[in-house]
């Protein structure tokens, strides 16, 4: 795999295993972010209300064309949980509706509809999925079990947070379909780890972040809503793009586009971070990346005594890889693979279960893999932080 640490602003001093949280931002991405703030500075009037809303339909056009999709059902926003709050608080919920989910999604997310389902009086349904997984039909079917003629809306992620397993979206989507029950993809993670193609996958609405495996700056993803369900959602500001004088492509973008005054440099640097993928041959690299992944998925497991989660396979792994660990702190686990070792990477709490999470992208090699399995092995040895199961 080719080595494009150069191509990041990353601490060196740093093994970053960590990429799935906020991503990183290679630099001649961030250069075109830091060229898109001077052009704002240099004339703000003209690049907030007047050039600005054509930056904007350049980016939506791009991303359209990479996740194939029509730009006009695109949004771009700030992040995932900012898009979730916009369909959960105007989704269409009656008293004792549900919405079924899985008992692995992000924290974030449930607790957002935990918070509208409340309001509403409708159930948040949370189907546990027993791990490990042993098959995809075997998720599936157990999950549509748990459909009710209740069921308004299903909501799962695409590749779970913290299990960093991925989840068969596209047949939960087909067969939602044919039930007339619409479905919302959490695909945080999903653009630019995996080939993401909207119109195959059919959802209703798809979130995902670009500042994550796209490499954007912070601030930048998405929020695709199908046409036919465009109007039952508000906007979480009403403000100009409410009966805009001059109205955009599309109801749905003034709504959720026109926010006010604010700094959308970062969602025009799509052009720029798919310009770099495929300068650099993406896929090739996210394969290396992923196969990487794989190759020490079981070491890590043997090392922890813990059981994988899935088979290690393509169709469950990508550059994300989650190990089920023994461990009563693990906030104070994080804190000293980073203070002591000057590993960066997540430890999370998940339930009863506790992960940790190691990612690789194109700047990563395996001996920052080699370094966390040592200090693990080490912290194991003094028996206090970490045991094994």
């Amino acid at each position: 795999m080719h080595n494009l640490r150069s191509q990041f602003l990353l601490n060196p001093d740093i093994t970053y295993l960590n990429f799935g949280s906020f991503g990183a931002c290679p630099k001649p991405v961030f250069d075109d972010y830091i060229r898109w703030q001077y052009l704002l500075e240099s004339e703000p009037v003209q690049f907030i209300a007047y050039d600005g809303l054509r930056y904007l339909q350049q980016s939506r056009e791009a991303l359209g064309q990479y996740i194939n999709c029509n730009p006009e059902d695109l949004v771009l926003v700030t992040n995932p949980s900012y898009a979730v709050n916009i369909i959960a608080k105007s989704f269409p919920l009656q008293a004792g509706d549900e919405v079924l989910t899985t008992s692995i999604e992000y924290g974030a997310c449930d607790r957002t509809w935990q918070y509208y389902c409340n309001k509403a009086g409708a159930h948040y349904r949370q189907h546990e999925i027993k791990l490990p997984v042993r098959s995809q039909e075997d998720l599936t079917d157990s999950f549509f079990k748990a459909v009710t003629e209740r069921t308004k809306l299903i909501f799962i992620s695409h590749i779970s947070s913290s299990t960093a397993l991925k989840l068969p979206v596209n047949e939960i989507c087909k067969r939602a379909a044919a039930l007339g029950i619409v479905t919302f993809v959490d695909g945080a993670h999903a653009p630019g780890q995996v080939q993401l193609d909207l119109s195959m996958m059919n959802a209703d609405i798809y979130t995902g972040a670009c500042h994550k495996w796209m490499m954007t700056p912070k601030g930048c993803s998405f929020l695709f809503v199908k046409k036919s369900l465009q109007d039952l959602f508000d906007p979480l500001v009403i403000s100009w793009g409410y009966q805009a004088a001059m109205p955009g492509p599309s109801r749905f973008i003034d709504y959720h586009q026109l926010q006010g005054t604010r700094d959308f440099s970062a969602m025009l640097t799509i052009p720029a971070a798919l310009k770099f993928m495929n300068e650099h041959g993406w896929w090739d690299v996210a394969s290396a990346c992923s196969q990487m992944v794989m190759d020490n998925a079981l070491r890590f497991c043997t090392l922890m005594n813990a059981e994988p989660l899935s088979p290690v396979h393509p169709d469950y792994v990508g550059q994300l890889y989650s190990v089920q660990i023994n461990c009563d702190e693990p906030e104070k686990l994080q804190r000293h693979l980073f203070e002591h070792y000057q590993i960066e990477i997540p430890v999370m709490r998940h339930g009863d279960r506790i992960f940790i999470r190691y990612s690789i992208n194109a700047f990563n090699q395996q001996h920052d893999l080699d370094k966390l399995y040592f200090a693990l092995q080490e912290i194991l040895t003094e028996g206090k932080l970490l045991k094994t199961f």
